[in-house]
C-alpha cells in the first residue's frame, strides 16, 4: 500500500525551513532555494509569502535577537531560535498575535528534539506581542558585518554607510521595466505605481507578481531601477548585433531584444537560462540563448553588455541573507575573473563598438578600478561620458573616470535603489 504524499508546507513552515538553510551549519542563499523540490507542491501565493517572511526575518535579524535577548538567559537551539525570530518579526510588523503565537507554538511541538520548549516559545512570543510593535523601530538599523562594513566605510565614509544600512533595513520595492518604454506612464497608472525619472515603474513590495495586470501578456518584467540603467546607457539600436554576457536572469536581454537588436544571450548556467527563456516566451521577444563560458566565446559584435559575476553587495536591501551567508573570502577570485572577462569582452568588440561594463557591487575594486585599468592598458579605449546624459541621472553620481556609481541610499524618499557601477567604453 502506497504511503500518502505529505501535504505541502504552510507559508510559515516553509519560511522556517528557509531560515534553517540560510543560518545553519552549511549556509545557503535564499536564491538557491527557489527551485527546492519541497516548495513545488505549495500554492504560488504561499510560496511568495514564505519567501517574504524569511526575507523580512533575515533583514531584521539583529533587531529580533536584541528584543529576544531581554527575555532569554541564553539562546535556544537554532530551530527554536528561528521560530522566535520569525514570530518576533511578524509581531513587530503588525501580524495578529493570536494566530502567530498559536501557530508557532504548534510548530515547536512538532520538533523531534525541542518539542518540550513549547512553553518557552509561548511565553516569549506573548511578551513580543506586547513589546515588538513599539520597540522595533527604536532599534538601530541592522549593521553590516565587519568584513564588508570596514572596506565600504573606507571607500565612502562612515556617514554614508549609515545611509546604506538604513536603506537595507527598509527593504526594496518592486520595480518593473516596460517592454515598450513609450507606455511606461500608462502602465504605471494601470498598476497604481510610480514612474521613476529613469523610466522604471515602482510598485509596493509584497505583491504576487504573476497576478498583476500585464504579467501574462509580457508587458513588463521585474528589474530593479538600477539594474535597468546599463542597457539604457548602451542605447541599443534596431538591427545591431549585441552580446549580453552573463545574461541570466535576463532583464538586460529583454531590454536589448525589445529595442530591436539582434541579441546573443550567453550564460554559464543552463539552469538559470531556463528562466530567461521563459521570460522571452512570455514577452514575445527573441534572442539566441547560449549556455557557455564567457571566456571561451568567439565572435564580433557592435555592442556588448558585461554584467560580470561579483560580490552582489549592492543587492543587500533585497537579499539580506547575502552578508549572513558569505564572508568576503571569494571577492579576490571574483576580481580576477572580472578583469579576465572585461579583457576578453573587449576582444569581441568591433572597431567603433561600445561595451557597458557593470557590476551590482558596492566595492570599488569590482567597478571603478577595472575601468581605470582597462583605460591604462588600451590606448584605443575611451569612456563615453555622453552616454550618461539620460533622464534621472544626477551628475553627482558620475565618477572621476566617467562611470556611474549608484548606491542604496540614493532616492531615499522613493525607496532607494540597488548599488551598481557601470561605464560605457568605446573602442577606437
Amino acid at each position: 500500500m502506497n504511503a500518502k504524499p505529505k501535504p505541502p508546507l504552510s507559508a510559515r513552515g516553509a519560511a522556517l525551513r528557509m531560515l534553517g538553510d540560510v543560518l545553519g551549519e552549511e549556509p545557503r542563499l535564499l536564491a538557491d532555494l527557489r527551485d527546492a523540490p519541497w516548495l513545488g507542491p505549495m500554492a504560488p501565493a504561499d510560496r511568495a509569502r514564505a519567501l517574504r517572511l524569511a526575507t523580512e526575518t533575515l533583514r531584521g535579524l539583529e533587531r529580533c535577537d536584541r528584543l529576544l535577548s531581554n527575555h532569554l538567559k541564553k539562546m535556544p537551539p537554532l530551530e527554536v531560535q528561528n521560530i522566535l525570530r520569525l514570530g518576533t518579526c511578524e509581531l513587530a510588523h503588525g501580524a495578529a498575535a493570536h494566530g502567530v503565537v498559536n501557530d508557532l507554538v504548534q510548530a515547536t511541538g512538532r520538533l523531534p528534539r525541542q518539542g518540550h520548549m513549547k512553553g518557552l516559545v509561548n511565553a516569549v512570543l506573548r511578551k513580543m506581542a506586547e513589546e515588538a510593535p513599539t520597540q522595533w523601530s527604536r532599534l538601530r538599523a541592522p549593521r553590516l558585518p565587519d568584513w564588508l562594513r570596514g572596506p565600504l566605510a573606507e571607500a565612502y565614509g562612515k556617514e554614508r554607510i549609515l545611509g546604506f544600512e538604513a536603506a537595507h533595513a527598509q527593504g526594496a520595492p518592486l520595480d518593473l521595466t516596460p517592454r515598450d518604454p513609450a507606455r511606461a506612464a500608462e502602465w504605471a497608472e494601470r498598476l497604481n505605481g510610480k514612474l521613476l525619472p529613469t523610466g522604471s515603474i515602482r510598485l509596493e513590495a509584497g505583491q504576487q507578481v504573476s497576478a498583476l495586470e500585464g504579467f501574462a501578456e509580457g508587458a513588463w518584467w521585474i528589474q530593479d531601477a538600477a539594474a535597468a540603467m546599463p542597457v539604457r546607457i548602451l542605447a541599443p539600436k534596431p538591427g545591431e548585433k549585441i552580446l549580453d554576457l552573463c545574461a541570466a536572469p535576463g532583464g538586460k536581454t529583454l531590454q536589448l531584444a525589445a529595442a530591436g537588436a539582434e541579441v546573443t544571450a550567453l550564460d554559464l548556467s543552463a539552469n538559470r537560462l531556463k528562466r530567461l527563456e521563459e521570460n522571452l516566451q512570455r514577452t514575445g521577444l527573441s534572442a539566441q540563448v547560449l549556455a557557455g563560458d564567457a571566456l571561451e566565446h568567439e565572435g564580433l559584435y557592435d555592442a556588448i553588455v558585461l554584467d560580470a559575476p561579483c560580490s552582489a553587495t549592492g543587492t543587500i536591501r533585497r537579499h539580506p541573507d547575502l552578508p549572513l551567508v558569505r564572508d568576503g573570502a571569494e571577492i579576490g577570485d571574483l576580481i580576477g575573473l572580472q578583469e579576465a572577462m572585461l579583457g576578453h569582452a573587449l576582444s569581441l568588440l568591433k572597431p567603433g563598438g561600445r561595451l557597458v561594463f557593470c557590476t551590482c557591487s558596492l566595492i570599488p575594486d569590482e567597478g571603478e578600478c577595472h575601468v581605470d585599468e582597462a583605460l591604462a592598458l588600451n590606448q584605443e579605449l575611451v569612456v563615453d561620458r555622453a552616454a550618461l546624459d539620460l533622464p534621472g541621472v544626477d551628475p553627482a553620481w558620475i565618477t572621476e573616470e566617467g562611470g556611474l556609481r549608484l548606491t542604496p541610499d540614493l532616492w531615499p524618499q522613493d525607496g532607494g535603489m540597488d548599488g551598481f557601477y557601470m561605464a560605457c567604453l568605446r573602442k577606437g
